[in-house]
């Protein structure tokens, strides 16, 4: 399917792949156990896709989607990982209950009619 010529369009376009894909990661951590306690939470100049909790333990959870799972897992770069850890810490500030729980940044990778790749401690949140 070739993508739209217009450029506003491409952008909602994208917006609603990126929707769905963190739909689908959603379900596939609530199969897991997982409650969500955010989605799409900005702020300090940061975006958080999803917030999960199973137990004492509380993810930040990075949803990626593209062409294939592996080019979904290579999409995660610096600037990205920077961005979640300014609203994770955020986050935090607003949540004093999570104080006392085990953190960690996930990423949840989705490609087209395959069923979304989970890792758990992807990476590290900058500045906790």
């Amino acid at each position: 399917m070739r993508p739209p010529a217009d450029p506003e369009a491409r952008r909602r376009a994208t917006h609603g792949r990126g929707i769905s894909a963190e739909g689908l990661a959603l379900l596939a951590l609530m199969l897991k156990g997982y409650r969500p306690l955010a989605r799409r939470f900005a702020a300090a100049g940061g975006e958080i896709d999803l917030i999960v909790r199973r137990g004492r333990t509380i993810a930040f959870v990075e949803v990626k989607a593209r062409a294939t799972l592996e080019a979904a897992a290579t999409a995660i770069d610096a600037r990205k990982r920077a961005r979640l850890s300014r609203a994770a810490r955020a986050w935090l500030a607003r949540h004093p209950f999570a104080a006392d729980a085990t953190l960690r940044a996930d990423a949840v990778f989705v490609a087209p009619r395959r069923w979304p790749r989970h890792l758990p401690d992807a990476f590290e949140i900058e500045g906790l």
